[in-house]
C-alpha cells in the first residue's frame, strides 16, 4: 500500500510503498477513505509521544473509511460496513473500560503512535468490536473523519467534562481544530464563547461557528487573560485550553471567575508552572479531557445529523498523500482543519 512514512523524527515525512497491515485477533483492517491532520501528529513526529517507540512510523489517527477484512473473534462487524473509529482504541474488559472510561483505557492503543496510522490506504485497528463506530449512510468520510479526535474529543470536554450550560461564558484558547470545534459545540450548546488566537482567519472562523467575541492572542498571556475577563464581565464559567502551551494554559486559568472550570485538551509537553494560588483562592477546577468512548458517539452522531453541529464546515483543505508530509511540516499555516484523502493522486 502507499503510505506517508518519516524514519527519525522531525525529518519530512515521504509516500513510500509499505507492506499492507493485517487484522489483529479481534480486530480490523479500515480502507481509509479520509483522514484528518491533526496537532497531535505533529507531536508524534516532532518524538514528543513516548508510545511512538520504533521508526519508520506511520502517523494518522483521525480515519472514516470502509471494513477491509476483520479478524478472528470479530462477530459485529464485516467487510464492506462504513466506519469511524475513536483515537483511543479501548480493551475493553480493563476496570476503566469496565466503568465506561474507554477513552482513559489502561491497555490502549492509538492508530499513529502505539502502531502504524492512517496517512495510508489501510489502518489496522485493535478490538473492533469495542471501537468501531457505524456511520449512517448519509455521512460523507470526510465529516465522519472529522469526527475522530478533535470533534470527539471537544464535544465531551466542553458537554461532559465541563458541564457547559446555555448562558455561561466559554473562552476557547487556540483556534486550530479542535478549538474551532470547541467554539461550535459551545455555541451549539447556548452558551456565549470568546475565541482567542494569534491569527486573524482563525478568530474569522470561529466568529461564523458562534464566537460572540474574539482576542487577539499577540500580547502576554496576562494582558490576553485581562481582555478575556473584561469580556466576560468578571471572568468565565469555563475555559479551555485547546492549543497545548504553557503561555495558553496559564491564559486560560487565569481568564476565570471565581469556581471557574479549566479544561485542558491541547497535548502539553513536559511539565508547566501553573498558577497554583489563584485556582486555590478562586476554588477552581481544573480538568483534563481525553477523546471520547465509541459508545458515546451517538448523541454527537444524531446532533451532526440534525444540523446542530457541522463538522464539516470546519475542513477548509483536501489534499492527497503526496502533500501530507509538507502539510504536517507547516500544521497551522492554514486555517481549519485539513483532510487528506488517500486515493487521490
Amino acid at each position: 500500500m502507499r503510505a506517508v512514512v518519516f524514519d527519525a523524527f522531525g525529518a519530512v515525512p515521504e509516500v513510500r510503498e509499505v507492506p499492507a497491515p493485517e487484522p489483529p485477533p479481534g480486530g480490523a483492517v479500515i480502507r481509509v477513505e479520509a483522514t484528518g491532520l491533526c496537532r497531535s501528529d505533529w507531536h508524534g513526529w516532532q518524538g514528543h509521544d513516548p508510545d511512538i517507540r520504533v521508526l519508520p512510523h506511520v502517523p494518522g489517527h483521525e480515519l472514516a473509511g470502509v471494513v477491509e477484512v476483520v479478524g478472528p473473534g470479530v462477530s459485529s462487524w464485516r467487510a464492506g460496513d462504513r466506519v469511524t473509529v475513536p483515537f483511543v482504541c479501548a480493551c475493553g474488559s480493563c476496570a476503566a473500560c469496565l466503568a465506561g472510561d474507554h477513552q482513559v483505557c489502561e491497555h490502549q492503543t492509538q492508530p499513529g503512535f502505539t502502531r502504524w496510522g492512517s496517512f495510508a490506504e489501510y489502518v489496522a485497528v485493535d478490538h473492533a468490536d469495542v471501537n468501531l463506530v457505524r456511520l449512517p449512510e448519509e455521512m460523507s468520510f470526510g465529516t465522519a473523519a472529522s469526527l475522530g479526535c478533535r470533534f470527539a474529543t471537544s464535544y465531551r470536554a466542553v458537554t461532559a467534562v465541563g458541564r457547559v450550560r446555555p448562558d455561561e461564558w466559554v473562552a476557547v484558547h487556540g483556534c486550530g481544530g479542535v478549538g474551532l470545534s470547541a467554539v461550535m459545540i459551545a455555541a451549539a450548546a447556548g452558551a456565549q464563547v470568546v475565541a482567542v488566537d494569534v491569527s486573524a482567519g482563525a478568530l474569522e472562523l470561529a466568529r461564523r461557528f458562534g464566537a460572540v467575541a474574539c482576542v487577539g492572542a499577540g500580547t502576554s498571556g496576562a494582558e490576553v487573560a485581562a481582555r478575556v475577563r473584561e469580556a466576560t464581565s468578571g471572568g468565565a464559567h469555563v475555559s479551555i485550553d485547546a492549543l497545548g502551551s504553557p503561555g495558553t494554559c496559564v491564559a486560560s486559568i487565569e481568564s476565570l471567575r471565581r469556581r471557574g472550570r479549566h479544561v485542558q485538551i491541547g497535548l502539553l509537553p513536559g511539565l508547566t508552572s501553573l498558577p497554583m494560588g489563584r485556582v486555590i483562592g478562586y476554588e477552581l477546577e481544573l480538568l483534563g479531557s481525553h477523546g471520547m468512548a465509541a459508545h458515546a458517539y451517538p448523541a454527537m452522531l444524531e446532533a451532526v445529523a440534525g444540523g446542530a453541529l457541522r463538522p464539516d464546515a470546519l475542513v477548509t483543505r483536501t489534499i492527497g498523500l503526496e502533500e501530507a508530509g509538507a502539510a504536517l511540516a507547516s500544521i497551522g499555516s492554514v486555517p481549519g482543519v485539513t483532510m487528506i484523502l488517500p486515493s487521490r493522486r
